[in-house]
C-alpha cells in the first residue's frame, strides 16, 4: 500500500516547480535587466532557489499547523491526550523545505542561463 505522505511531497514539489518556471518565465526583463547590470549568473540562481524554500517552507509550515489544529481537536473530541514527538514535526517541515530546494533548482539554472539580451528582447 503506497503511503500518502509520499505523494503530497511529489504533488508539492511539482507544484513549486510549475510556479518556478512560470515566475521565471514572466520575470524575464527583470533577470535581464539584474543581469546588463552586473549580476552573476549565481546570483540570479540563489535569488530563485530562495524564492522556492520561502514558498516550500511556508507550505510546509501550514500544513503542520493545520495538521496539528485537526489533531489536537481530534485528540480532544475523543477525550484523548495528544501525543506527538517534536522530531516528526521538524522532520515533515524539513522534508518540505528539501522538496522546495530541489523543486527550485531547474527553474533557478533556466533564469540563470538567461543571457541579458536574450532575456530583455523576449520580455
Amino acid at each position: 500500500m503506497r503511503d500518502v505522505r509520499d505523494e503530497s511531497l511529489l504533488v508539492g514539489g511539482i507544484g513549486i516547480a510549475n510556479v518556478m518556471i512560470i515566475s521565471v518565465l514572466e520575470r524575464r526583463q527583470e533577470i535581464g535587466l539584474r543581469r546588463s547590470l552586473g549580476a552573476t549568473r549565481g546570483q540570479i540562481r540563489l535569488q530563485f532557489v530562495v524564492e522556492a524554500v520561502v514558498l516550500s517552507l511556508c507550505g510546509g509550515v501550514t500544513g503542520t499547523v493545520v495538521g496539528l489544529a485537526v489533531s489536537l481537536l481530534f485528540a480532544a473530541a475523543q477525550g484523548w491526550p495528544l501525543a506527538l514527538p517534536t522530531q516528526v514535526i521538524t522532520l515533515g517541515v524539513t522534508a518540505a523545505v528539501l522538496v522546495g530546494i530541489v523543486s527550485g533548482l531547474y527553474p533557478a539554472r533556466r533564469a540563470a542561463a538567461l543571457t541579458p539580451t536574450e532575456a530583455l528582447a523576449t520580455g
